[in-house]
């Protein structure tokens, strides 16, 4: 993964709270959530007459909380390029440097690239380093999405993460629910997550798990963050501050985790010239080695 994700703490991103943009008490409560991003929402949770608001809100909560140190990184959720709302919320938004753009109903790494050539006007407009501005895509959103998956790898090197959403999916599909009754994804949803997952690893960015939407169940979302975590996610996006602490520990590695992958590292570097070895009765290859380094490289950010 790229390790230049943000500011103040270097690749570090499990959690990302949305934040509704024109409401100034939950955007002064959000940097205590210790969530790892801030996502400041222009679009859903933002009624179209408070819009004008919550641009002018999300630009003086920026400068003020990019003051700060340590801080969460910051984005803001802009409306879909579709729109005839994204290039006022960039205008708004930009001249506070925010760490990144989230872009909604995100088509394809075209989106991608469209976003990209309107940040670079911007930073150009606000004496802003070419490229500071990262993007976060949420690639699920929209039937037609699905077909783009394929097309975010080599995009653009703003791209840090992809998110997959089921709710805005569901509503394209004119499906019922995105959920069984047990809390599990019905056939169509699943493969919408698997595909998300798998086009955030061809293109290497962030994979990122959709949001929970009970925020009252927090049994419920630490199964969901497990096997998120188990599947290959590397963070969650959050509705509500108190779902934070569940998703930054169920996406730290444990100690167990770390002292397994220094093992299996250390019994590699024990035999440089195997491609196999057996560790503690298991036949280990090089992806096993592997997926150690990764887990050890994630350790070592905390």
């Amino acid at each position: 993964m790229p390790d230049d994700f943000g500011l103040n703490r270097g690749a570090l991103l499990r959690s990302l709270l949305f934040v509704p943009a024109d409401n100034e008490r939950k955007l002064a409560k959000s940097l205590t959530s210790g969530a790892d991003c801030l996502i400041l929402d222009l679009e859903d949770s933002v009624a179209e007459a408070n819009k004008p608001k919550a641009r002018l809100q999300a630009a003086d909560f920026l400068a003020t909380a990019a003051a700060q140190s340590p801080r969460p990184h910051l984005y803001v959720r802009i409306n879909g390029l579709g729109t005839d709302l994204a290039e006022a919320d960039l205008a708004a938004v930009m001249r506070a440097a925010p760490d990144g753009i989230m872009l909604p109903k995100c088509l394809n790494g075209a989106s991608v690239q469209h976003l990209g050539a309107m940040l670079a006007v911007k930073e150009a407009e606000h004496d802003l380093a070419d490229g500071a501005t990262r993007i976060i895509a949420i690639a699920t959103e929209t039937a037609a999405s699905l077909f783009g998956l394929a097309s975010y790898a080599n995009a653009s090197p703003r791209l840090r993460g992809l998110a997959w959403g089921a709710e805005d999916l569901c509503a394209s599909a004119g499906a019922e629910t995105a959920r069984r009754a047990d809390g599990s994804y019905t056939f169509p949803f699943a493969l919408a997550r698997s595909l998300a997952l798998f086009a955030a690893a061809a293109a290497q960015a962030l994979p990122i798990d959709t949001v929970h939407l009970d925020y009252r169940d927090p049994a419920a979302l630490r199964r969901e963050c497990e096997l998120a975590r188990r599947d290959g996610f590397a963070a969650k996006m959050a509705i509500h501050p108190a779902q934070v602490p569940i998703i930054n520990e169920a996406f730290t590695p444990s100690r167990e985790s770390i002292e397994r992958a220094r093992a299996i590292i250390a019994a590699f570097e024990a035999q440089p010239d195997a491609g196999v070895i057996s560790f503690e009765g298991e036949m280990l290859d090089r992806p096993h080695l592997a997926r150690a380094r990764r887990i050890l490289a994630k350790a070592l950010k905390f």
